[in-house]
């Protein structure tokens, strides 16, 4: 049991029209990462419950969209307002569901509340535009309305701020919402929807499916013409699949997709500044991120200097049980990611790549828990591997280059278009490597890129949409064209 001071948190089941909704014939467990250990067991929402669930934000849709703009700011205050003070419950949540440290998972709640904050103010912002006309007998503007019933589907290694970056926006701008967060951590989600029911959000207007039958999911949202809306953060895979089933129904998509963020650090940068940059960019949530550093890009020049100085900011990391204050670095979500980073690194060590010993300090007994100690390899090819996917662990993957035009080309390859990273103290450099790289988003002597006042997204196979900014609320609303004739 997660000791908690607010046990309503731990609420059972789907969340549905205002209602806790228990009833099943099938349940699956909630895993901790650091023990193996089961911490919950859930019904799963079968497909009619699926079903009803958007019965329910198609019937809410009408009333919540016809509400002024300022009562649905009120009350998206109300919920922030409520998660500040659950924070260290729903940090410990996180932790314990997910792996991360507890520190990591408070700044996780810091960073979802931020996009609660920014949009339930974005969205009395959403203008409309009077255009010119040709004649004056007529008068032209754009009115902005809210795209409909929207499914939001989140993945497993932000399970709170991935939920809130998405809901936020909806419901700021008159949509509803159905959640479906990843089955290994729902428990997230399910104490953030009971503190959307204490916040007084109309029942209906935000609802819960908790279910270990993910694609049956899919196939409701995808296949139900009231969905207006998907928005979907995780494997490229599945994202091609929402694409595909919903296709027949023209429905609106926001993709964020896989990653294979290069790390390119040039001969000119500040190897100081670079392997700290290396440090959060890779060894976060233990390398489970999105933008996470994959492939690092280091001229032969200063390889040695940046590996050697990397290595021993690597040896301070104490790995363990993330509900431990003195823990850095967590375990791996799942031992099905721990064996496919193992398998990575392998394929690549028998490709010829070298392992650098790294000792790092560890917690006594770890125990069954999915650890996995972090790595750093060098000479790796583009051809390998781990080269070409995404390793979504705690492994540095090193691949020298000796130009500029060579490290452009390396970052480039890949079908992957998400982030990428890039030190260099000369500006001329600068300006001319940024519009060569083929991704949505560039660090450049930083890798803390992410905020709400951003736009979060990616190109190429990396998926389609911006979350956050003035782009995140126009990805949830239509624009309604009007002409006027007028009486002269």
């Amino acid at each position: 049991m997660i000791q908690l001071n607010n046990y309503e948190l731990l609420q059972k089941g789907s969340y549905i029209s205002g209602q806790w909704c228990s009833v099943s014939d099938a349940f699956f467990d909630v895993i901790d990462p650091a023990t193996g250990a089961t911490i919950g067991t859930l019904p799963s929402a079968t497909k009619a419950l699926v079903q009803s669930a958007v019965d329910s934000a198609y019937s809410s849709l009408s009333s919540w969209r016809s509400k002024p703009v300022v009562e649905r700011e009120h009350l998206l205050r109300a919920w922030y307002d409520l998660i500040v003070a659950n924070k260290e419950d729903l940090a410990r949540i996180i932790t314990y569901e997910q792996g991360k440290p507890l520190a990591e998972s408070r700044a996780e709640i810091d960073y979802g509340l931020a996009y609660i904050q920014w949009f339930s103010e974005q969205a009395k912002r959403l203008n409309g535009i009077l255009l010119p006309t040709k004649n004056l007998a007529q008068r032209a503007e754009v009115i902005y309305e809210p795209v409909g019933v929207v499914a939001a589907i989140t993945p497993w290694n932000f399970p709170f701020a991935m939920l809130a970056r998405k809901a936020a926006p909806a419901l700021a701008c008159g949509c509803t919402v159905i959640a479906k967060p990843a089955e290994s951590t729902p428990l997230t989600a399910i104490a953030i929807s009971e503190l959307a029911r204490q916040a007084a959000i109309p029942a209906g207007v935000f609802n819960l499916v908790v279910s270990s039958e993910p694609q049956m999911v899919g196939e409701v949202f995808t296949g139900d013409e009231r969905v207006k809306k998907i928005s979907f953060t995780g494997s490229t895979d599945v994202g091609r699949w929402l694409y595909q089933n919903s296709a027949h129904s023209i429905k609106r998509l926001s993709l964020e997709l896989g990653g294979n963020a290069p790390f390119i650090v040039f001969d000119d940068a500040n190897l100081g500044l670079a392997v700290e940059g290396a440090m959060f960019a890779k060894f976060r949530n233990t390398g489970q991120t999105c933008i996470a550093a994959n492939r690092f890009l280091v001229h032969e020049g200063i390889h040695d200097a940046f590996c050697q100085k990397l290595v021993e900011r690597i040896t301070s990391l104490k790995m363990g049980k993330g509900y431990d204050p003195s823990v850095d670095l967590g375990p791996m979500h799942s031992r099905h990611e721990r064996e496919k980073v193992q398998s990575l690194v392998e394929n690549a060590l028998g490709g010829g790549a070298l392992q650098i010993s790294i000792k790092t300090p560890a917690e006594k007994n770890l125990g069954e828990g999915f650890f996995y100690p972090p790595k750093l390899i060098q000479n790796v090819s583009p051809e390998m591997a781990i080269f070409q996917r995404e390793i979504f662990g705690p492994v540095v993957a090193v691949t020298k280059f000796s130009t500029e035009k060579q490290a452009v080309d390396l970052a480039n390859k890949t079908p992957a278009g998400l982030a990428a990273y890039f030190y260099s103290e000369n500006a001329t450099r600068c300006a001319r490597v940024i519009p060569q790289l083929e991704f949505g988003m560039i660090g450049v002597n930083d890798t803390r890129i992410s905020n709400e006042m951003a736009p979060f997204g990616g190109v190429k196979a990396s998926g389609v949409g911006r979350e956050g900014s003035e782009s995140g609320i126009m990805e949830y609303v239509e624009a309604k064209y009007l002409c006027h004739g007028l009486t002269l």
